[in-house]
């Protein structure tokens, strides 16, 4: 290898190094902002059908394109760094949202006791349910996708992260959603709120096909890569 080659190859490992850094980044803003909004309860109207939804499910979706995008370009090993990087960034804003309730507010402060309990009074149990069906869903997603990648010989991107979140995020919304109203709702009340939740991931999943195409596209021409080759930058 030339000198000049040397230099590109060390160049591209630099770049593939960015691109993981900052998939990672979103992955684990997306994740935080999930837990953080997960007690408002909204609509969402998309004409055919109204979805009640926990307003966490809203960005949920973009961490299960990001392990899609990263399983397919990065492999598994490195996609589970990142699941993991998540959940100790989660319990690391669990402990920070305890010690903003451990210590009382002044008189002048312009978030009061009452308030910041109002907001953040089911924070731990939502983000404990939240992380036990995280680890769960993110896990089984990254492992039937690499199963199916091999299977397909590196094709059919589309059935992978399709199939791969359909399940998943199945498994994921039945957990937290349990985990949150269980002795507090009932049965009707939780399945009603799993079907909702479930079927606007779904559609959310398809959706996110049209941009996951043109991303490992784009990265794959950039890198040189073959279809069903990865990345190795480390």
């Amino acid at each position: 290898m030339t000198k000049l080659a040397q230099i590109q190859t060390v160049q591209k490992q630099k770049q593939a190094g960015l691109v993981y850094i900052s998939l990672a980044a979103l992955f684990i803003a997306a994740l935080i902002t999930c837990n953080l909004i997960a007690n408002k309860f909204v609509t969402v109207n998309l004409g055919f059908k109204t979805f009640v939804l926990s307003a966490g499910v809203l960005p949920y979706p973009i961490t299960f394109l990001i392990t899609d995008i990263l399983s397919e370009l990065y492999g598994r090993k490195n996609t589970s760094y990142v699941v993991l990087s998540g959940f100790f960034a989660s319990l690391l804003v669990l402990l920070i949202l305890y010690l903003g309730h451990a210590f009382p507010a002044i008189a002048d402060s312009p978030v009061t006791d009452a308030e910041y309990q109002s907001v953040f009074q089911n924070s731990g149990r939502v983000i404990l349910a939240s992380m036990l069906a995280y680890l769960s869903a993110q896990f089984i997603d990254v492992r039937i996708f690499h199963y199916f990648k091999k299977l397909t010989k590196g094709k059919a991107l589309w059935f992978r992260n399709n199939f791969s979140t359909f399940f998943s995020q199945l498994v994921d919304t039945i957990l937290v959603t349990s985990v949150i109203f269980m002795g507090l709702k009932g049965a009707g009340y939780i399945f009603d709120l799993v079907l909702d939740g479930w079927l606007f991931k779904v559609l959310c999943a398809a959706a996110d096909t049209l941009i996951i195409y043109p991303v490992v596209f784009a990265l794959r021409n950039y890198f040189g890569l073959k279809p069903g080759e990865e990345i190795h930058w480390h």
